[in-house]
């Protein structure tokens, strides 16, 4: 067993330094420490071997490069944080080196988290290992493709918008957010504070759960985080040849579910209903009627928050500066210009707006009170006996890297995913299916904290479907 983990350590490196998974090929990973990490996997040899508990030991883990590690460089892709290692590390990265995990590698993303498509990126594009022609969705693309590539079984993201749930779909793995509050933001590059929260990618409900819980919890570094208990055994570690979901309520709600909707996402999703109404759960028709805000509501929101967390990065306090001549007003527009690629600069030019004098009122107030009622859409509904709410993950399959050049369109990637950060629920996106040879997801929606329930209906659907999920 000790020996094991070395070598599936050692193994998992070199899948990531292996030049197809860099720049040069699928360009899903930016930065690794090979000694770094081995030492890391001899630590967890030494802790078993005294017989510590460690239920994630000598588990590969892939983190996004907005997640502060102390051994590898932590840029959020892009020119503004080259070279940039952070003094300290996430409290989730913690959290899983204390179950045994080893981080192996840093993920690209689109820059800052701001984007669909990994195409955003200061590493250029990263290719989806399904389809290479392809994104692999965004913001944590990189995570998502990581495990999809088989390079780790657990990736670490970072979702604000559906940054997780999205390329998990588009890559045909697994992808949770949390409930806002249920993980540390401690060590998570901010870009909308009230929004973010770091994810799971794995190859199954079992994996994502069981990280999932290994990084959650109460942390004094962050005060969002939520004072409750963290379930000590998930259940998705239970077989499910056998499930039955009678007695669980699953809502459909018809927002997500419009005419324009990719034929092949609404029959993998019509076929998902079916296998849970056969799984003996009750289907009901429910309503979401300001989901169709969402997208307005989240792109004034989470500009804002940018552009008053980007604020910081200005040439003095990180990473490489430009102009640096004496005139500070020069810096700062130099540094800023060259540093930050065209959507950073659109988000927080936007956010800058929104926030000004004349337009806070009748923009980022506004926004802030509709989000409300889209979240108070999801308490009603959970209030009227849904335990989950069932959706498709993404309006259509991965499309053609470069084909979206329309910010607006490709912001539409997220609809289905946004109200989720929005309301601060917990969501999960699974494989359901192909079509045209490119995989489809399936978005499991809960009540806040409720993962246990969204993880058992994720799993049993998972169990279901079985290999039909991948074809």
């Amino acid at each position: 067993m000790l020996r094991n983990i070395m070598d599936d350590v050692g193994a998992a490196i070199d899948r990531a330094t292996d030049p197809k998974f860099g720049r040069d090929g699928l360009n899903i990973i930016v930065s690794t420490d090979r000694r770094a990490s081995l030492a890391d996997a001899e630590k967890v040899v030494e802790g078993y071997g005294a017989g510590k508990t460690m239920p994630l030991a000598g588990v590969p883990v892939v983190v996004k490069d907005n997640i502060a590690t102390l051994s590898m460089p932590t840029t959020c892709a892009s020119r503004i944080l080259r070279g940039y290692t952070s003094p300290y590390e996430a409290t989730a990265i913690t959290r899983l080196r204390d179950r045994g995990a080893v981080a192996i590698a840093k993920a690209n993303m689109d820059e800052f988290a701001m984007g669909s498509s990994t195409e955003h990126s200061a590493y250029g594009p990263t290719k989806n290992p399904v389809c290479p022609t392809h994104s692999p969705g965004g913001s944590s693309g990189g995570s998502a493709a990581a495990v999809a590539a088989g390079i780790a079984p657990i990736a670490l993201g970072s979702e604000t918008g559906g940054s997780v749930r999205q390329p998990a779909a588009f890559c045909g793995v697994v992808g949770v957010k949390p409930t806002y509050g249920r993980v540390s933001r401690y060590g998570l590059v901010a870009f909308g504070s009230s929004l973010d929260q770091i994810g799971v990618c794995a190859r199954s409900v079992r994996e994502a759960a069981m990280a999932t819980y290994a990084i959650a919890g109460r942390d004094p570094l962050d005060s969002t985080s939520a004072d409750l208990p963290v379930p000590e055994t998930p259940e998705p570690v239970k077989a499910y040849r056998d499930v039955t979901l009678a007695g669980v309520t699953v809502g459909i709600p018809k927002e997500y579910f419009p005419e324009s909707l990719h034929p092949g996402v609404r029959a993998r999703c019509d076929a998902a209903i079916e296998v849970l109404r056969g799984l003996g759960a009750t289907i009901k028709d429910v309503s979401l009627p300001h989901s169709s805000l969402a997208i307005p509501v989240y792109y004034v929101i989470a500009p804002a928050e940018a552009s008053s967390n980007l604020a910081r990065f200005d040439g003095v306090r990180y990473g490489p500066r430009w102009n640096d001549t004496g005139d500070l007003r020069g810096l700062y527009d130099a540094t800023r210009t060259h540093g930050f690629g065209p959507e950073v600069q659109r988000r927080i030019m936007i956010g800058t707006y929104v926030l000004s004098h004349g337009y806070y009122d009748a923009y980022y107030k506004k926004a802030q009170a509709v989000r409300t009622l889209i979240a108070q859409d999801f308490h009603e509904v959970f209030a009227g006996g849904v335990n989950v709410l069932f959706t498709p993950t993404t309006p259509t399959p991965a499309f053609e890297l470069g084909s979206v050049t329309d910010p607006y369109e490709m912001y539409l990637a997220d609809i289905f995913t946004v109200t989720a950060n929005l309301a601060g629920i917990p969501g999960i996106s699974i494989p359901i299916g192909r079509s045209d040879g490119l995989p489809i997801g399936g978005q499991f929606l809960a009540t806040h904290f409720d993962e246990p329930t969204m993880f058992h209906v994720a799993a049993a659907l998972e169990s279901a479907l079985g290999e039909e999920a991948h074809a």
